[in-house]
């Protein structure tokens, strides 16, 4: 028996579980970032890592939910090329150039703002009109991200603002992705397009890093090695398998909802493995960010 969204009744509680899980390992990649840019390695080494150990299991994700389906077709492999570009390579190029200059708990939020823009997408791109409400909302989670930006630009400056124009332009670049990736979701399959597009952020990270690097700096301290293969299984692989196998069970609304625990799994996880501060304002902001979603959730 399902429910109207079509997700199965029977197990909410492992559905729900496994929504939680994939937002908390989805938001633990900045943390691991952060932790390897202590060993001295730069963003597009530690990228190309990243999706270097991650790319096997994509290709095999691909291989897997295209099964019995007709093979892509030159318009497809456009399609997916430019989904892989905008939502996996430049917005994670940029997220993780971001993190060298603003702490995890910043970025999370910035990239937590993503539904307002895939909002502003879509009036831009698709004349849809936004109601009193959802701007309502797009005005709390930006005030929420303001505050915690002018509390860490106090400190850390001009660094904060270079850093925070990056994260923001990954949230800009994976919002584009989603904001057009719908129509095409539905024809190829969300797990057979994730995995595609992904393999292809893959292959364009791998090959920045040899056109930008010389082979000797992929020589890097072991623990940027083992950084690194824990966020391409734990915060790169695994949230994709947990969120759509929590979709499934209890539907993509309960799921979304599940994933506001992000924000809040990352600032204290930044407490207490990075040593960051944690204060009235970096707490009122995320609280401003999360109504904000909430109520955009509830309007839409």
């Amino acid at each position: 028996m399902t429910d109207r969204a079509g997700a199965s009744s029977g197990w909410p509680w492992a559905g729900l579980a496994m929504a939680l899980a994939g937002a908390i390992a989805f938001s633990g990649k900045a943390i691991i970032v952060k932790l390897a840019y202590r060993h001295g390695v730069d963003a597009v080494t530690l990228l190309m890592y990243r999706m270097l150990f991650a790319m096997p299991l994509f290709v095999a994700l691909a291989w897997w939910a295209g099964r019995g389906r007709p093979p892509l077709t030159r318009d497809d492999l456009r399609v997916v090329a430019l989904l892989g570009f905008s939502g996996y390579y430049l917005a994670s190029f940029l997220d993780f150039a971001g993190l060298q200059y603003i702490s995890a708990s910043l970025e999370r939020l910035i990239l937590y703002l993503n539904p307002t823009l895939v909002l502003a997408l879509g009036a831009l791109l698709y004349g849809r009109r936004i109601t009193g409400r959802q701007a309502l909302a797009l005005a709390v989670s930006y005030a929420g991200v303001l505050l915690v930006f002018g509390h860490e630009l106090r400190f850390s400056g001009a660094d904060t603002l270079l850093g925070a124009a990056l994260v923001f332009g990954s949230a800009l670049s994976y919002a584009v992705y989603l904001a057009l990736s719908c129509e095409h979701v539905r024809r190829l399959g969300a797990l057979r397009l994730t995995g595609w597009a992904t393999s292809v952020a893959c292959v364009l990270c791998i090959a920045q890093f040899l056109l930008l690097r010389p082979l000797q700096a992929a020589v890097v301290a072991p623990e940027v090695l083992a950084l690194s293969l824990l966020n391409a299984l734990l915060c790169t692989f695994a949230p994709v398998i947990l969120v759509m196998m929590a979709i499934e069970r209890i539907g993509a609304a309960l799921t979304a909802q599940a994933g506001m625990i992000g924000p809040l799994s990352t600032l204290l996880l930044g407490v207490w493995l990075l040593g960051e501060p944690f204060n009235h304002w970096i707490a009122a902001g995320t609280v401003l960010v999360l109504a904000g979603v909430a109520l955009l959730a509830r309007a839409r």
